[in-house]
């Protein structure tokens, strides 16, 4: 099922791409999987160089292990990541670097301990219960947008299992500031790279930054009232609002907790949400996967009610989700800046370089899987995910930086497609998938549409 690199070559290939900076630069605005190198999908390394800076494609997991662990502290976040998520983050989990991000992380670590994630797991079925419901209250035959209703999905499980519940915070502006905010994240990407100064207008920049300043106001609010409470509830909130730097003493200020709280709000929902959508429609296009998936949940729940201790037991629907992000991975590019001069692979790498390691590549590599545009979750049954290097799947990231959300986000969507699929059948809307493109995470081009119908119709 899976290839191998050969690591006994002398040293790892390196592609000289010569794209023109404005070609690169057009593609960025458009889309940015656009304005990868096609080399990235064949070669180790692919170096190229765009308004005279350079930038140095990582392809390979040999070394991405490398790079992301052996030499860590040789990479920081970079300006590109900054600029683009900053006014919307602070400088919370996902833009901090050095010492804050440490102790950040440290502080959010009891937060996602897998027994602690567990108890999540009610509030996870209910809410697609909620959303089986609503599609079956349609209709049989009825149209749903997959990325909407998934949304609306895991935005309640986060305001359930990390912020005790939606009455604490302007939900509805938050949701419409994340999609605002998002939309002209091309051209963030593009000014940056050019280092052209903040100020800088493009398209949709009043409109994001107006997002941005409404977003973090909802959650400042929500955090200067439990503050003011005083209570201690047993959510992120209240971790955050209770945690202190063990060797200082310092507690995290309102603004700090603000810029964590909006990490797991936008990273925690639309990253989950669009994974789930792309397997749903995967799913409908495939029946007789979607059937081995179904006739294990059966197995598994007796055909009862999903409950939270079947979710561990799911090992082929787990299988699926990560074929499906495999394909369609929901942060599909990954950039670092080094700090110092280091060696990778046997080429040297110079302080300032930007290192992008393109996981949508990665994933379709052909050196490391066969057929690697075809939808197979026996790519990830267990013999096969052990004899594959450990860095050829990365949809969370890799090494000390690795999404720290990711066995929430996994038993989250298993839990989801489990409570979905025992009782919804989806058929298409269209011939294909749409295309899929990047604005910050991989979205597709178009609304995916699947007509819902209740299990046991006949197909049609």
């Amino acid at each position: 099922m899976t290839q191998g690199l050969n690591l006994d070559e002398p040293g790892f290939d390196l592609h000289r791409n010569r794209r023109k900076s404005w070609a690169s630069a057009f593609a960025i605005i458009r889309d940015p999987l656009a304005s990868l190198p096609p080399q990235v999908f064949t070669h180790s390394l692919v170096a190229s160089r765009i308004f005279g800076r350079s930038r140095l494609f990582v392809c390979d997991p040999v070394l991405v292990h490398e790079a992301l662990v052996r030499n860590a502290d040789a990479l920081g976040k970079g300006e590109e990541n900054k600029r683009v998520l900053a006014p919307a983050l602070g400088n919370g989990l996902l833009t901090a670097d050095g010492a804050s991000w440490k102790w950040q992380r440290q502080t959010l670590a009891p937060a996602f301990q897998f027994d602690r994630l567990r108890e999540f797991l009610p509030a996870m079925i209910a809410a697609a219960e909620e959303t089986r419901d609503g599609w079956l209250a349609q209709g049989s035959g009825a149209v749903v947008g997959l990325g909407h209703d998934l949304m609306t999905t895991t935005f309640k499980i986060i305001l359930e299992t990390m912020l005790s519940g939606p009455g604490q915070i302007d939900a509805a502006a938050v949701r419409r500031g994340v999609s605002d905010y998002l939309k002209p994240a091309n051209w963030m990407g593009l000014l940056s790279i050019l280092k052209a100064p903040r100020w800088v207008p493009y398209p949709g920049r009043r409109r994001a930054m107006k997002a941005a300043v409404a977003m973090r106001a909802a959650v400042q609010t929500m955090v200067a009232a439990r503050r003011r409470d005083g209570a201690a509830q047993q959510d992120l909130v209240g971790l955050l609002l209770a945690a202190s730097d063990p060797e200082t003493g310092r507690a995290m200020s309102d603004e700090e907790i603000t810029d964590n709280l909006l990490t797991f709000i936008i990273a925690g929902h639309e990253t989950t949400a669009l994974a789930l959508g792309w397997t749903l429609a995967l799913l409908a296009a495939h029946p007789a996967i979607e059937a081995k998936a179904l006739a294990e949940i059966e197995a598994v729940t007796g055909g009862g009610a999903v409950k939270p201790d079947h979710i561990d037991q799911l090992g082929y629907v787990r299988q699926v989700f990560n074929e499906s992000m495999r394909l369609y991975p929901p942060a599909p590019l990954i950039f670092r800046a080094a700090l110092r001069d280091f060696d990778l692979g046997g080429h040297p790498v110079k302080a300032g370089t930007v290192l992008a390691f393109p996981i949508y590549a990665l994933h379709r590599h052909v050196k490391l899987w066969d057929d690697p545009e075809t939808f197979d979750p026996d790519r990830f049954a267990p013999a096969e995910v052990k004899a594959r290097h450990r860095y050829a799947f990365m949809p969370f990231g890799a090494g000390h930086r690795i999404c720290i959300g990711s066995a929430f986000a996994t038993m989250e969507a298993v839990a989801i497609l489990a409570v979905l699929l025992q009782s919804v059948r989806l058929e298409p809307v269209g011939e294909a998938l749409p295309a899929p493109k990047l604005r910050i995470t991989l979205r597709p081009a178009k609304e995916i549409e699947t007509r819902v119908f209740p299990r046991g119709d006949a197909r049609q």
